[in-house]
């Protein structure tokens, strides 16, 4: 498997940009001890609340109050916004509950990632992906939801350079 650098760094040189909620800076972190990450990696942004995933990645508020902004739909709308919000070529969000939330109704904590490529005409193609997180306490969600970002991110990202190659 290529690495991140490898496929952002191939025959079509793409950009980077991550919104997490869930993983509350892990992924970008993950990214940014990769040597060479600041020749692709835009930067990122932690939207915790509902008003800043609306202020800054232009979540739809409705969608998003009607789900407390985890859904794979609120998911893919903070991947095109960060794309948006950083001009990248390609988007990576999380949004998840870590835990369970008697209040939200949640039993079993649960995750959704998201990756958006910008096309040529500004328009994205749009993936997304849950995470059951069934066993793990806040701190194991966040990390096995990073991972499975990451992953899905690189996997995407690798077929999508190769379809341009």
């Amino acid at each position: 498997m290529s690495t991140f650098k490898a496929v952002f760094q191939g025959n079509k040189k793409l950009t980077l940009a991550v919104a997490e909620s869930i993983t509350c800076g892990q992924l970008q972190a993950r990214i940014g001890k990769l040597s060479g990450a600041s020749e692709f990696f835009l930067g990122g942004i932690t939207a915790y609340s509902l008003e800043q995933k609306v202020k800054h990645l232009g979540v739809n508020r409705t969608i998003a109050e009607a789900v407390n902004c985890v859904s794979s739909e609120v998911a893919e709308a903070m991947a095109e916004g960060v794309c948006k919000l950083f001009g990248s070529d390609v988007g990576c969000a999380t949004t998840g509950y870590a835990e369970p939330s008697e209040a939200n109704k949640i039993k079993t904590p649960f995750a959704f990632w998201a990756v958006a490529l910008r096309k040529t005409d500004g328009s994205f193609v749009t993936t997304h992906g849950r995470v059951d997180l069934q066993g793990k306490d806040r701190a194991g969600a966040q990390l096995a939801c990073a991972e499975a970002a990451e992953q899905a991110l690189l996997t995407i990202t690798e077929r999508a350079s190769a379809l341009h190659s």
